[in-house]
């Protein structure tokens, strides 16, 4: 029986998303850091046993996932941006729900706040690794822009990097970054409803306030009612 243009394709696309994972395992095999170089295309033509254009449409599609990062007239590196995958995947679905009814949105927001809160006590317990100082200064950059009507959204993710990287789990960090980047990205999108930069500064104050206190009870209230005032303005 002849093949059909439709089987012809999904052939194509399977042998391609072996070809993929080929290169994955390689890395893998090869305990490659992230920034390690791979090797020559015609090395990896001939360690994988393919022609140059599939290699290529192979290659490009694990740089648009982060891992790998071609550096035309250099050579091709292991990427180390794993999550930029998902970051366009969330981007891309919540502009698609900004222009609908926000429940992608709302369920991003959600996660990012599980996972905030469920922080409450590791953050805690690393109280003495955490720069309170810096903390200080990213709340006080708030209050200051806030004074003026602006907001300060790069000191915003400053204070949550800072919480959160005396954890010392590099993919909480990640995620955050990720999540913390798309619903800025639709900030303008979003209706405004009480998160205010005064308000917004206030929320800030008052979590380092409860952790300078190590009353975790209050903590955790505090980090929550920071979500429940960015959550209104999905409702509003």
């Amino acid at each position: 029986m002849t093949s059909t243009p439709r089987g012809r394709s999904g052939g194509a696309r399977a042998n391609q998303l072996a070809l993929q994972d080929a290169v994955k395992r390689l890395i893998i095999v090869g305990g490659l850091e992230p920034g390690a170089p791979l090797p020559t295309e015609f090395e990896l033509m001939r360690e994988l046993g393919v022609s140059r254009n599939p290699l290529r449409e192979a290659m490009k599609a694990l740089e648009a996932l982060g891992i790998v990062d071609i550096r035309h007239g250099y050579g091709t590196y292991v990427g180390s941006g794993v999550l930029s995958g998902l970051e366009a995947g969330l981007a891309f679905r919540g502009e698609l729900s900004a222009q609908g009814d926000l429940t992608d949105i709302r369920d991003l927001l959600e996660v990012r706040e599980v996972l905030e809160s469920g922080l409450v006590g590791r953050t805690l317990a690393a109280y003495d690794q955490l720069d309170i100082a810096a903390l200080e200064t990213c709340v006080e950059a708030m209050e200051r822009e806030a004074e003026h009507g602006r907001y300060a959204p790069e000191q915003d993710w400053a204070f949550h990097e800072t919480l959160y990287r005396p954890l010392g789990n590099q993919l909480v960090l990640d995620l955050l970054q990720v999540f913390w980047r798309v619903f800025r990205s639709l900030d303008d999108r979003l209706p405004r409803a009480g998160d205010t930069p005064a308000e917004t500064a206030r929320w800030h104050r008052t979590i380092l306030d409860a952790l300078r206190a190590r009353d975790e009870p209050a903590l955790r209230a505090a980090v929550i009612e920071h979500f429940r005032g960015i959550r209104a303005r999905l409702s509003a």
